[in-house]
């Protein structure tokens, strides 16, 4: 029951920006399916186990002034994708998302630990937007929000459906 909760509450908290790259949007509810998991899978049972799972998963939800996600270079083909990677060194950097009215937030990316080599990037980042109060009083009074990525080797954008612009204005206060 929970898992088929997570999973539709899943289906408004992720934005594709072109074919290959997707922002998969965090949220309490999120990381306590991910901690879940992690605990079911690794078979943690202890407190301290459990405590570290916490600690890992615990910064990936918002704390209401900005959001979280797991960001994506998506390729099913294995060459493709070594390819696509060595070409987007960076591309973390040049992704952003934009409330209406207001300038591109670009995300502190990574904090956890370097993702990217002298040779190519990960396929996957985690990434932190910093909304001011203005940006985030303008998307809860129903402003559009756009998410792009602006890299010399991937350029795309999109705006966010209503279901999707809804669930994220609910992790801000």
């Amino acid at each position: 029951e929970f898992r088929a909760k997570v999973i539709d509450h899943k289906k408004d908290r992720r934005v594709a920006i072109g074919e290959h790259a997707a922002l998969y949007f965090e949220d309490a509810l999120t990381m306590q399916y991910q901690v879940q998991e992690m605990l079911r899978i690794e078979r943690i049972f202890e407190a301290e186990g459990i405590q570290d799972e916490l600690d890992v998963y615990n910064p990936l939800i918002p704390d209401g002034q900005n959001w979280k996600a797991t960001f994506m270079m998506e390729y099913s083909d294995v060459e493709e994708r070594k390819r696509a990677l060595s070409q987007l060194i960076g591309v973390e950097k040049t992704l952003w998302v934009q409330v209406e009215g207001y300038d591109k937030v670009h995300p502190i990316a990574n904090e956890d630990l370097e993702r990217t080599t002298e040779d190519k990037t990960s396929s996957v980042h985690f990434v932190r937007f910093e909304l001011t109060p203005e940006m985030a009083a303008a998307a809860k009074s129903g402003a559009a929000i756009r998410a792009g990525i602006s890299h010399p080797a991937y350029t795309a954008e999109t705006i966010l459906s209503d279901s999707v612009r809804d669930s994220l204005v609910g992790d801000l206060h």
